[in-house]
């Protein structure tokens, strides 16, 4: 339940705010951003907003910092760093020192109470705004919008697994896109932070910590994020409300996004930064559809460099066949080449439009399998049959082109369950 919130009465001047740009430097990389604040102001706190994951620039957060500036604090936004940042690229730690540098920016400032700058996180955020706090004391305090407190691949599993299954989606592609997948590109390097762990952070934490959730969030599982940070950290106020999504904007389910924010966040925030109360409190987490799994590092047997190579076998083995056959072609073989390509090739292209289309979907869905995936499905049965046909023609023939086209089907079947062919 939302604790009622008295909003603070706005300064004369509450119609406008000033606007100045500054300038920061991290790690050799300038940083663009303004600082919004009221007019003619004295001793304000201050708050440096931090980015989402994603590309960001300061205009992503006027709004909410014009809102903040209103209730007499100086926001400062910025444009999220390029250099460094990406989707295969970033770092939080890096990412922290920027918040720093921000936090050093406004505690400069001759209208801001340098002892009362703290730094405010959304999602990303709210894994950067507490490790950025955990490094300083310059850090007065925290505020975190749909702020995790599990690791982000776990985060992310749950998050797509929602947007899957609210397609109707369910079974193996499920498991396949929300574990499998995940687990291959943390093993690869190409999910940047994908371990890291938020709880050894929010422990140290001694700054007061003010965490707002919706609950209808889809993106970040909001009831083990209220649980993790009542118990994690120290000085908390821990707010849920009922009707937001990721964001705290209004919705009706978490997927859609209403105009304006959720009732009273905006002052709950203006409120709590001006007089941060000193004893803990927390909303009751909300409910869960389902929890979140924690996605497991590679095991010996199936590192990444693996499932490539044996990507290139399957490729090349289906190929040989008909590029290096003599003589007249067995049926089965013949079946056990084309059916083995276009089942490996289909789900190359499969994988990447599900990443790509991700809550938009592939089209109809029947019996929880979008129709390319049935149709990846049933050419995996038939590869799988055709490969039995194919071992009884090489047990008659003993011949080495057939031997190396039955290795590839060999091959498939594990390959094929590992990712989901052939699963339910």
């Amino acid at each position: 339940m939302i604790l009622a919130v008295t909003a603070l009465a706005p300064p004369a001047s509450a119609a406008s705010v000033t606007n100045d740009d500054v300038t920061f430097t991290n790690g050799g990389v300038t940083l663009h951003g303004t600082v919004v604040a009221p007019p003619g102001g004295t001793k304000l706190p201050g708050l440096v907003m931090v980015h989402g994951s994603g590309a960001h620039s300061r205009e992503d957060y006027r709004e909410q910092a014009e809102a903040f500036a209103r209730q007499g604090i100086a926001t400062l936004i910025y444009d999220k760093r390029t250099e460094g940042y990406s989707q295969f690229e970033r770092s939080y730690s890096t990412l922290a020192d920027d918040a720093l540098a921000a936090v050093s920016v406004l505690r400069k400032r001759s209208d801001v109470d340098p002892a009362r700058v703290g730094v405010w996180g959304l999602s990303e955020g709210g894994w950067v705004a507490p490790l950025a706090a955990s490094r300083s004391s310059d850090v007065a305090f925290v505020v975190t919008l749909g702020a995790n407190g599990v690791e982000p691949s776990q985060q992310q599993a749950w998050a797509v697994q929602n947007q899957l299954r609210r397609l109707g989606m369910d079974g193996s592609i499920v498991r396949m896109a929300s574990s499998t997948m995940f687990r291959q590109l943390a093993g690869g390097g190409v999910f940047p932070e994908a371990h890291y762990d938020p709880v050894a952070v929010l422990t140290s934490l001694r700054q007061p910590v003010l965490g707002l959730w919706g609950a209808k969030d889809i993106l970040t599982p909001p009831g083990e994020a209220v649980r993790i940070f009542r118990e994690s950290v120290a000085h908390h106020t821990l707010r849920v409300f009922p009707d937001a999504q990721h964001q705290l904007r209004r919705t009706t389910d978490g997927f859609d996004k209403l105009p304006g924010y959720a009732p009273g966040y905006l002052e709950l925030v203006g409120s709590w930064v001006h007089n941060p109360p000193s004893a803990s409190t927390a909303d009751a987490p909300p409910a869960q559809d389902r929890p979140s799994t924690a996605v497991t590092p590679l095991a010996w047997y199936e590192p990444t460099w693996l499932q490539l190579a044996a990507l290139v076998f399957l490729l090349v083995a289906f190929a040989w066949y008909p590029l290096f056959r003599r003589g007249p072609a067995a049926r089965p073989a013949r079946w056990l080449s084309a059916t083995g390509l276009l089942a490996v090739l289909g789900f190359l292209v499969v994988d990447v439009l599900i990443q790509l289309s991700m809550g938009k979907g592939l089209g109809p869905v029947v019996a929880g399998r979008p129709l390319p995936w049935l149709a990846l499905q049933l050419l995996s049965l038939a590869t799988v049959a055709a490969t039995i046909g194919t071992a009884v023609a090489w047990w008659r023939n003993r011949g080495p082109r057939l031997g190396v086209l039955l290795a590839g089907g060999v091959v498939f079947v594990p390959w094929a369950i590992y990712w989901g062919l052939l699963g339910i």
